[in-house]
């Protein structure tokens, strides 16, 4: 078959911020995927997330779960999330309680039932949660292994025939992923974690596996907030790089005989690090290196690490320097980034999230020393790796960091 004569597979909408740059795309349609990890990583969130984006009354969702709690206790949970639509409850998506059947009964009723409404409803969506209930149901003896496989097998071939796209909830750890036959059915395997450290809790996202599309690579960071799942992607940035002119303009750092030192300024694309004992003047520096670029039409950032965006536009006052009414013009952008527990790539985010919304040519990180501070202590570990990726990124971007 040639390169013209492919068929390519659709993908859909994950929902999730951040989730399709690290799938390659989205998610692939007709899949059958297993969402795995820990009690409270994020699993059942992620799917009522996935479900609410794509569920149509044309194109409805069937959501089974086996938990043996009612729907409308984790409805009472997830309808606290931005993403949840009430409108949708019944109509596009419909939730339907198999826990009766599972303990009455084996694993042929439990398919039996889920094809019956699958039938019934023709679902372009199927959530089964959670599907490590039905393993504690078998047991795990190598026979009860078998029948557990053979039942994955018939439901992943049933699934595919009848056209829905299927997730698979389990709590299962990094070493079962490895080892157990279960997976190797799947065409997406995702493994979602929250490590603890020195009392910082860090999650994270694996795409461990998945059929048709190249995926990014390694651990991937997330935060659970009210708008559900955001996750931050390890090459954030470092892929859309702005080409530097040659040669390259010097931007003026605000103080004349600076310039004359520096041949003209700071060349554009560059990153620049003042060091010096506290009180030496390194933020005032900053801060004009900022003001003049305002002065010169060119928006800018500041990330704050060590005080309140409004205590720095004080500050700044009061060496006559207005940045008040850039701010309010959307010229300036000053950062107050969360002050701990903070992930590279999350920092990463915001940043370029400001740069694109005023098309910041200057930036101002005040401090370093606050920034390590302010990072989770996985992070922290390797600063100097973390601090690498972040200016390689936001200078990829044009932007002169300070």
């Amino acid at each position: 078959m040639s390169h013209d004569e492919k068929v390519g597979i659709p993908r859909l909408a994950t929902g999730v911020s951040g989730l399709a740059a690290v799938l390659g795309g989205g998610l692939p349609e007709l899949s059958f995927n297993i969402l795995a990890g820990s009690p409270g990583s994020g699993k059942t969130t992620l799917a009522h997330q996935i479900v609410f984006a794509n569920a149509t009354p044309d194109r409805p969702a069937l959501y089974f779960s086996v938990l043996g709690e009612p729907a409308i206790k984790m409805l009472r949970y997830q309808q606290q999330f931005q993403f949840f639509d009430p409108a949708k409850v019944g109509t596009a998506i419909r939730f339907i309680n198999l826990s009766q059947v599972v303990l009455e009964q084996d694993l042929s009723a439990v398919l039996d039932a889920i094809s019956r409404e699958v039938e019934a409803a023709n679902p372009a969506l199927v959530v089964v949660d959670s599907f490590r209930t039905l393993v504690r149901k078998v047991g795990t003896a190598p026979p009860a292994e078998v029948e557990l496989q053979a039942f994955v097998q018939r439901l992943a071939l049933h699934l595919t025939s009848w056209q829905a796209t299927t997730f698979l909830l389990g709590e299962y750890g990094e070493v079962e992923l490895h080892n157990n036959p279960v997976f190797t059915v799947a065409d997406g395997l995702y493994w979602l974690t929250q490590v603890v450290e020195r009392n910082a809790i860090v999650r994270k996202l694996q795409v461990v596996k998945l059929r048709g599309q190249a995926s990014v690579p390694g651990l991937h960071t997330f935060r659970i907030t009210e708008a559900g799942l955001q996750v931050f992607p390890r090459t954030l940035g470092l892929t859309a790089r702005t080409a530097k002119r040659s040669p390259r303009p010097r931007l003026s750092t605000g103080i004349a005989a600076l310039d004359a030192m520096l041949g003209g300024g700071i060349p554009a694309g560059d990153s620049v690090l003042v060091a010096g004992p506290s009180g030496s003047g390194k933020s005032i520096l900053a801060t004009q290196f900022i003001a003049e670029g305002l002065r010169r039409g060119e928006p800018g950032i500041v990330a704050v690490f060590e005080e309140r965006p409004a205590e720095y536009a004080a500050r700044a006052t009061s060496f006559g320097l207005d940045l008040a009414t850039p701010v309010q013009a959307g010229q300036l952008q000053i950062l107050y980034l969360r002050p701990l527990d903070l992930s590279v790539d999350e920092t990463l985010q915001e940043l370029l999230d400001a740069v694109a919304t005023v098309g910041a040519q200057r930036l101002v990180i005040d401090s370093l020393a606050g920034f390590e501070l302010a990072l989770a202590a996985t992070f922290r570990q390797d600063f100097r790796e973390s601090l690498y990726r972040v200016i390689g990124a936001v200078t990829g971007r044009g932007v002169t960091i300070k």
